[in-house]
C-alpha cells in the first residue's frame, strides 16, 4: 500500500501552554516513533496547505468563522470552554489541520496514494457546526467529507470514529445529511455530554462503559458498525482517529491496547477495499499519553500500509 503521510510545522502555532494535553509534543512523539521505528522511509510525506474560507463554509457558516476570528487574542489566551483556548496564532493552526484533510481527499482521487494519515492538530470532530468546543474549532473530517462530495461527486460516503469522546460535531453536522454515514464509539456517560442517544439510519453510536477493554470493544464494534458500513457500501471513509481510549490515557477510562488500533484499522481497510475502492483517510483527533498515543498511531499506519 502507498500510505500518504500529511503534517505541518505549523500546527504547532496553536499553543495553550505545557501544561495542556492537546499541545505541540503529541505530534513531535509521533514523528519521533516513526523515525526510529524507520517507518517513516516507507511513508509519502507531504505538507498540508491551509484550507480556504470557501472549503471551510461548506461546513460552518461565515459567521460563525468570522466570530473566531474576532476572538483571536493578540497575546495571551482567549477561553472558548474551560480547557479550549484561542491563542494569537490558532487559527492558522487550525487552517492547516483542516486544510491536511482537503489534500488528503485529493490526492486520493488523483490516485497519488492508496490511503491517507493525517497528522494534525488541533482536533476537530468535537467542533459542531456554530460552536467550537473541546479543544476543537474547524470540523476537519466534516470539510474533507464534503469536498469530497461536492467536488468529486460522490453520493455516499462514511466517518467512522474511535476517540474516547463521542464525536458530537461530526453528528451535528451530518444528522439531517444521509449521504454521510457516521459511525462513532465513546465512552458513555462522558463528555461531551450531547448527541450520544441521537437515533437515525446514518448516525450510529455505539456507547462503552467505562473499563471497556479490547474483546467487548471488538465485539461492540463488529456488532454495530460492520452492519451500516456494509448496507450503506461507502465510496469513500474517512476516520476519526483518536488514540485516548488507550488504557494508558489518563483523559478516559477505556481500557485498549496497541493492537487494537491495528485491529480496527485492518476491519475498515478491509470495508475500504470491499466499497470504496480502498479509499481511506484518516485524521488525528484525541490522544494526549505520548507514548501509547506514538505507539498507536505506529501500529494504526502499519494497518494502513498493509504490514
Amino acid at each position: 500500500m502507498i500510505t500518504s503521510f500529511i503534517t505541518h510545522p505549523d500546527c504547532a502555532l496553536h499553543d495553550m501552554g505545557p501544561w495542556h494535553p492537546e499541545n505541540p509534543l503529541r505530534l513531535n512523539a509521533i514523528v519521533d516513533q516513526l523515525m526510529l521505528s524507520g517507518l517513516m522511509n516507507q511513508l509519502l510525506q507531504y505538507k498540508a496547505k491551509p484550507v480556504t474560507e470557501e472549503q471551510l463554509c461548506r461546513v460552518h457558516p461565515r459567521a460563525h468563522l468570522r466570530s473566531l476570528e474576532l476572538s483571536l487574542p493578540q497575546e495571551g489566551f482567549t477561553a472558548i470552554e474551560d480547557e479550549t483556548l484561542l491563542a494569537p496564532r490558532s487559527l492558522e493552526a487550525a487552517a492547516i489541520a483542516a486544510g491536511a484533510v482537503i489534500k488528503g481527499v485529493d490526492q486520493i482521487f488523483k490516485n497519488q496514494a492508496d490511503n491517507v494519515f493525517c497528522a494534525v492538530r488541533p482536533p476537530g470532530h468535537h467542533a459542531e457546526k456554530v460552536e467550537s468546543m473541546g479543544f476543537c474549532f474547524y470540523n476537519n473530517v466534516a470539510v474533507g467529507a464534503l469536498h469530497a462530495l461536492e467536488v468529486y461527486g460522490l453520493e455516499r460516503v462514511a466517518i467512522v470514529d474511535f476517540d474516547v469522546h463521542h464525536g458530537n460535531g461530526t453528528v451535528d453536522i451530518f444528522r439531517n445529511d444521509p449521504r454521510v454515514l457516521v459511525c462513532s464509539s465513546f465512552q458513555h456517560p462522558f463528555y461531551p455530554w450531547r448527541y450520544a442517544d441521537l437515533n437515525a439510519d446514518h448516525i450510529i453510536n455505539t456507547p462503552l462503559d467505562a473499563h471497556t477493554a479490547s474483546l467487548a470493544f471488538r465485539k461492540q464494534i463488529e456488532a454495530s458498525w460492520l452492519p451500516a458500513l456494509q448496507k450503506f457500501k461507502p465510496q469513500l471513509i474517512l476516520v476519526s482517529a483518536g488514540f485516548d481510549a488507550h488504557r494508558e490515557d489518563p483523559m478516559g477510562e477505556l481500557d485498549l491496547e496497541d493492537d487494537d488500533y491495528y485491529w480496527i484499522t485492518q476491519l475498515l481497510m478491509d470495508q475500504a477495499q470491499a466499497h470504496s475502492g480502498g479509499r481511506l483517510v484518516s485524521v488525528l483527533e484525541g490522544g494526549y499519553e505520548l507514548a501509547p498515543l506514538a505507539r498507536s498511531v505506529h501500529r494504526h499506519i502499519e494497518a494502513l500500509q498493509g504490514l
